[in-house]
């Protein structure tokens, strides 16, 4: 038989539930709760989740892919290989793909190679990554981004 009971959590009393799960009030809360968030998320992830259950592999995978930008594009030139520079960090392409798609933020620059305040400061930040966030294999590659870059501003 399912009773509520009353019972004292952290100095606070709150109704507990004795009974099946599916008729727990708690439960049917949580449940309402969900189906409210289900509802307020885009119409693509509503439709991967209902078919997102009988798919199969192959297709949950592309279930799971995100959709291209609004704008028709594909991602912004900086993010792609296009706008990155061979010997490191990005070429004018990708600077100014990451100045438009960053509007508020000041301009990126080109390498200050020569010495300055960036150089030191760039140096100082990347050699710390290279070290905390990366492995062992990435920071020994010679051809891995972050060593491209630190070559390029002569670190």
């Amino acid at each position: 038989m399912a009773t509520l009971k009353k019972a004292q959590t952290g100095g606070k009393f709150s109704d507990i539930y004795t009974g099946p799960a599916k008729t727990n009030p708690g439960v049917l809360k949580a449940k309402a709760d969900k189906a409210k968030a289900d509802s307020s998320i885009s119409d693509y992830k509503k439709n991967a989740k209902k078919v997102f259950k009988t798919a199969t592999d192959s297709a949950k995978a592309r279930l799971l892919r995100v959709p291209k930008q609004k704008n028709g594009g594909s991602t912004p030139a900086w993010q792609r290989k296009e706008g990155k520079n061979p010997s490191g960090g990005l070429n004018a392409k990708g600077r100014a793909s990451y100045n438009r798609a960053n509007p508020g933020k000041p301009g990126l620059k080109a390498p200050q190679p020569e010495g300055g305040p960036r150089k030191k400061s760039f140096c100082a930040r990347m050699s710390g990554m290279k070290k905390k966030l990366t492995s062992s294999k990435t920071a020994n590659d010679p051809n891995s981004r972050i060593n491209k870059s630190l070559r390029k501003w002569k670190c």
